[in-house]
């Protein structure tokens, strides 16, 4: 008889409770429910997981405590930079409890985010991490019909009945365009993301045209761009901003990448930032502050973001007291691509 990892059965938990000298109820303990047992008790068992070379059944873990210690996170694309880095603080933080996690995508497609779904509670995941608050409503109807606990991801709104961890976009991207209406910019466009199913671009794109409804600015309709997430695009769209003949002194982006695109492509025609356009970005990448001219941004910390909704479900799951609705705070970077509109 051999166990699940192909290794004859003295190599199972009897050895590891052996290895480690505890009971094995101990070693079930640590393995089901690692926050159960002290951290000093937990790092010997797992020293004797690894040196026996046991493999602890999941499907047999799952009947037992009818958890899998498994959540599935669904994410728009795998082609963004703040996806990346938020969902490596999520795997750090999951592994840490010993939890695992499984990552799908959706192309910002709310049909293929509830197949995704679907696919995902199938294999029976504890809990999911969704992006935004925008999702289909059997989606809705699906998780509460089966007690699946979610959190949304990338948006403050406490004014909805779900669980959410992220930044209020509206307020950030108000004060990302303050920022050029203080340096006296009165001829600003915008370089959006797509909007559509996409809460967190609509929600920028909002709080760019609220600070500058408030000032009396006025915003032509085709100073307001929208861009995939790619540098070509951003690029495509700046060439034809400083092409106009009107054109904003300064462009306010929905994200990093974007403004990459706008500064390559300004430069790229002749313009010198930010003497002849002042460029702010949103979300504060590691290439921000290399550029040169290095960004102006809004900075979000996105690993810290995705850590708490983390935190968040596995709390929930321990049946532990949650805030349901936590803000994550920004701040606004000042670098070298913003300044006065000259003369």
């Amino acid at each position: 008889m051999e166990t699940i990892s192909g290794r004859p059965p003295k190599q199972g938990i009897r050895a590891v409770a052996a290895r480690a000298g505890v009971s094995t109820a101990s070693v079930s303990r640590a393995l089901n429910s690692p926050d159960s047992v002290s951290a000093d008790l937990r790092a010997r068992i797992a020293e004797a997981v690894q040196s026996v070379g046991y493999i602890p059944h999941a499907s047999a873990r799952a009947l037992s405590s009818r958890r899998t210690r498994t959540l599935g996170a669904i994410i728009p694309t795998i082609d963004n930079t703040m996806f990346a880095r938020g969902i490596a603080a999520l795997q750090k933080y999951l592994s840490s409890v010993g939890y695992m996690l499984l990552l799908t995508t959706s192309g910002y497609d709310l049909d293929a985010e509830l197949e995704q779904a679907r696919n995902l509670v199938s294999r029976g995941v504890d809990g999911l991490v969704l992006r935004g608050d925008s999702h289909h409503g059997a989606l809705r109807k699906m998780l509460a019909d089966n007690a699946i606990p979610f959190i949304n991801v990338g948006v403050y709104r406490p004014d909805r009945p779900y669980p959410c961890v992220g930044t209020d976009n509206e307020a950030a991207a108000y004060r990302a365009a303050m920022h050029v209406i203080e340096l006296g910019h009165r001829r600003i466009g915008i370089v959006s993301a797509l909007q559509r199913n996409n809460d967190r671009a609509s929600a920028r794109v909002d709080g760019f045209r609220r600070a500058l409804a408030e000032h009396s600015i006025e915003l032509p309709p085709q100073w307001h761009v929208e861009v995939p997430y790619t540098l070509d695009d951003a690029r495509e769209a700046a060439r034809y901003l400083v092409g106009l003949p009107e054109r904003p002194t300064a462009l306010v982006c929905g994200n990093d990448v974007i403004a990459y695109g706008v500064l390559l492509e300004a430069e790229r025609s002749g313009y010198s930032i930010p003497r002849d356009l002042s460029v702010v970005g949103f979300d504060d990448l590691d290439w921000s502050r290399h550029l040169r001219p290095s960004l102006t941004t809004i900075q979000v910390p996105t690993g810290a973001t995705w850590q708490r909704a983390g935190e968040y479900l596995v709390r929930h799951l321990a049946g532990e007291q949650t805030i349901m609705h936590h803000e994550i705070d920004y701040s606004l970077i000042v670098r070298e691509s913003t300044a006065p509109p000259s003369a």
